[in-house]
Parts: C-alpha cells; sequence; structure tokens
C-alpha cells in the first residue's frame, strides 16, 4: 500500500497526460490541486477525478478553491455560489436568517463537490474585511472578527453535515495589508496583541470544534517574526500547535506565489522550509518545473503516521449528481442560495 506524501500538485489540462500519471505515483505526492483549466464538464470532471483516485491506495486527496464568488473554480452544473461576504450583509439585517444561510451555502458547495469526488474546498476564508485587500475583499464574511466566527462555524456545519472537512484560510489573518500575496511580500506591521485581539479570533473560537485544516498566509509579521506565517515555526508550532492547540493539518499557500519568493529562488527549499516549519502539505501549482525540482530534491521521510494524519482529509460523498439534483434539499438550497444577489 502506498502512503500519502507531502506535496500536491496541479494538472495542466482536462485528462491526465502520461507526464501527470507518473508524477502523480511520486511517493512524495499526496494531492491534487485542481483549476478552472481542469475543468470542461460533469463527465469529464467525474472521469478526471475518478482515474486521479484509481491511480493510489489510499486514493490521493483531491482538492479545488471553490469558495464562491470570484474564486469558484467550476461553473455550470454546478450552482453559481455568491461570494461570502453576502452573508455578512444578511447578518447585520437578520443574524439568525444568515446563520441559516451559512449553513446552507456550506452544504450546498460541499454536498456539490462530493458528487464528483473532490474531496474538499479550501474554504471558508476566516480574514477580516478591513477594506483595505483587494485580494481578500468580498471573500470575507464581515469586518468583525466575533460575527466572522459565528457565520463560518454555521457555515462548517454545512460542509461537515455534507461530508466534507474544512479549512480555514489565511493564519493568522490576510484582511490587514493592501499588497496581493499572489504578487508581492506583503508585510503586515501591527503587533502581536493587534493580531491576537482582531485577527487570530476566528481561528482561535473556531479550532477546537470547526477546523479541519488551516491553511497560513504568505505574509510577514514584521514585528513578530521575520519569515512569512507558512514558513514560520513561530506562528505555526509555536502559536497554532502549542498556543492554540491546533491538531488538524497545515496546508502551505502555493509555493509559487510571490509571497514565498523572499525563502528562496529554490523551490525545494521553499518545501523544506515550510515543511520543517509545521506545515503537513505544500501546494505547488502553476509551474511544473519546479514541481519536478521538488520531487526529484526533496528530503522528507513519509510515514505511516504522516500520511493517516492526512487521510483525515477525504470527503466522504454519499450520493453522485444525478441522485442529488433529484431531491427537495438540493433544490431548496439552490433556491436559498441563488436568492443573494451575485
Amino acid at each position: 500500500m502506498n502512503l500519502l506524501g507531502p506535496v500536491m500538485l496541479d494538472l495542466d489540462g482536462c485528462c491526465l497526460s502520461d507526464e501527470d500519471r507518473r508524477l502523480l505515483q511520486h511517493p512524495l505526492v499526496g494531492g491534487v490541486i485542481l483549476f478552472s483549466r481542469n475543468f470542461e464538464s460533469a463527465v469529464q470532471l467525474f472521469e478526471l477525478v475518478n482515474e486521479i483516485k484509481i491511480l493510489r491506495d489510499p486514493a490521493l486527496l483531491v482538492a479545488v478553491d471553490h469558495e464562491g464568488g470570484r474564486v469558484q473554480r467550476f461553473k455550470e452544473p454546478f450552482t453559481v455560489i455568491p461570494a461570502l461576504h453576502v452573508l455578512g450583509e444578511k447578518y447585520d439585517e437578520n443574524a439568525n436568517t444568515a446563520l441559516q444561510n451559512a449553513k446552507t451555502f456550506g452544504w450546498l458547495t460541499a454536498i456539490e463537490l462530493l458528487a464528483f469526488g473532490i474531496d474538499f474546498s479550501f474554504t471558508p476564508v476566516l480574514d477580516i474585511d478591513y477594506g483595505v485587500s483587494q485580494v481578500i475583499g468580498d471573500r470575507a464574511f464581515h469586518s468583525s472578527p466575533d460575527i466572522i466566527a459565528e457565520l463560518a462555524a454555521a457555515y462548517i456545519k454545512g460542509l461537515h453535515k455534507a461530508g466534507m472537512p474544512s479549512t480555514g484560510k489565511h493564519f493568522p489573518g490576510h484582511g490587514g495589508v493592501t499588497a496581493d500575496s499572489h504578487t508581492d511580500i506583503p508585510v503586515d506591521e501591527r503587533d502581536l496583541d493587534t493580531l491576537l485581539n482582531k485577527d487570530i479570533i476566528p481561528f482561535k473560537i473556531l479550532i477546537p470544534d470547526y477546523l479541519d485544516a488551516i491553511m497560513p498566509a504568505h505574509i510577514i509579521y514584521q514585528q513578530i517574526n521575520n519569515k512569512p506565517a507558512g514558513f514560520s515555526s513561530y506562528w505555526l508550532k509555536e502559536m497554532l500547535r502549542e498556543q492554540l492547540k491546533f491538531t488538524g493539518i497545515i496546508f502551505s499557500d502555493d509555493l509559487d506565489m510571490q509571497g514565498a519568493s523572499c525563502i528562496s529562488d529554490n523551490y525545494t527549499k521553499r518545501a523544506q522550509t515550510a515543511l520543517e516549519a509545521g506545515c503537513d502539505m505544500v501546494l505547488v501549482c502553476n509551474n511544473r518545473e519546479a514541481v519536478t525540482d521538488v520531487l526529484d530534491n526533496l528530503v522528507y521521510n513519509v510515514t505511516d503516521k504522516t500520511s493517516q494524519h492526512l487521510l483525515k482529509m477525504h470527503g466522504k460523498a454519499v450520493m453522485n449528481w444525478d441522485a442529488l439534483i433529484k431531491t427537495e434539499q438540493w433544490q431548496q438550497a439552490v433556491d436559498i442560495v441563488l436568492g443573494y444577489k451575485q
């Protein structure tokens, strides 16, 4: 039996190439993240995911960024999910309705992805909307950390009800910087007390009962540590593991983002640094040369213990798409979600 390794990579197209199959069989690989370029139709997506799943035993993790709004990789026949900020706006009008609908949003997002064999989406965003970060913006539930925690808890209840694990991001908080870590190396100048009393609150509230995984930010919190959070043992081991008692999975953000470039130009060094700092799995996306470099050179001992830890992120699908869309629960959920302005 294979073990799941610590690398999650991407694919170029809508079906597996011979090179894809070879890379996915590599013992350091444990997962695949899908993008819009990997989606053409419902039949094609089902066949692609199925082919990925049968390559290995246990099956590789299959993930996607499918938050809604600007970040939703798959369209028709998937329900178009509004950006989660609409739930924050609804909360300000009617908190009870917003919380009920947040659970519906989570359930619908999860149940549709699970119907195609996709294990999880990297969601929800727990960042605070300070009105300064364009890359976060309406991806955030709200500007209040306590309301974010409430809405996210309801949303995750929906994910869990469908059979999908959750991933909170971007720890300890991406909302306080203007720069986009995809294209820049953001520096957050706020002190630890500010972060503890603001940005970290949703994570702290949700860690005991709701968060199965966490993705740290590619942001340097200059007054606290000189490395981006995803490469910092202070943030991942001391803060997340020891102080906040988080026992779930820690995923790096994409190592090809500009926010990771301050670690090294060498992608193996980036991966090694992230794993040594406390990440359980690193994402290497949109750069096949970087994937090859990491798989050829990364030094990492894949064990049954590390593999079993990652296996917790497998989703639990309960029905296929054709059966799902015949259910009254699905139709009611679609009506609620589409009732929000896109």
